[in-house]
Order: C-alpha cells, then sequence, then structure tokens
C-alpha cells in the first residue's frame, strides 16, 4: 500500500512517499521514513492522517496521508489577544 508521510515547516514542507505492507502502523511509517531522513522526527509532538489526530499503533490504509505535527509555538488564545491589542494600538 502506498501512504505519504509530510511534514511542514514555515514556509515549506518536505513528503516522504512510502510502500507499506497492509496493515501497517503510524509507528512502521515513521521507522521507515528515519531510515532515510533521521532529522524529520525530531520535534513532533504527534501525528494525523488527513487532520485527524491519531496514535503511533494506528493501522494505516492505502492512499493515507500521514501528517508529523509540531508542538503549538504560541498559545492559541494569548496569540489572538496580542493580535487584537495590537490592532487596537494601531487604529
Amino acid at each position: 500500500m502506498r501512504v505519504t508521510v509530510v511534514r511542514a515547516h514555515p514556509g515549506h514542507h518536505r513528503t516522504w512517499p512510502l510502500t507499506l505492507t497492509e496493515g501497517a502502523t503510524v509507528q512502521e511509517a515513521l521507522i521507515a521514513v528515519q531510515a532515510s531522513a533521521p532529522e524529520a522526527l525530531v520535534r513532533v509532538a504527534g501525528y494525523a492522517v488527513f487532520g485527524v489526530r491519531v496514535q503511533a499503533g494506528h493501522v494505516l490504509r492505502d492512499g493515507d496521508r500521514l501528517e508529523l505535527l509540531e508542538a503549538l509555538q504560541a498559545e492559541p488564545k494569548d496569540a489572538r489577544r496580542r493580535r487584537a491589542a495590537a490592532s487596537r494600538g494601531a487604529g
């Protein structure tokens, strides 16, 4: 089965097309990516398949897009407050 692993960074992204055996898990896909690009798994905070969070034991299906997620760099509520305060100050 074919699976695409995606890692997004600010301004660019990387993809790794993989061919895995039927019934392969997220963990097996991560091992395959790490073999060719060890840096790909640095600071990974979680995984998603088409935007839905999954665990390492999740069984992948043919055509899945496995997304490697990073931790948030800012708390969303705090970032929203800072933007609102900045726009009030600019107006």
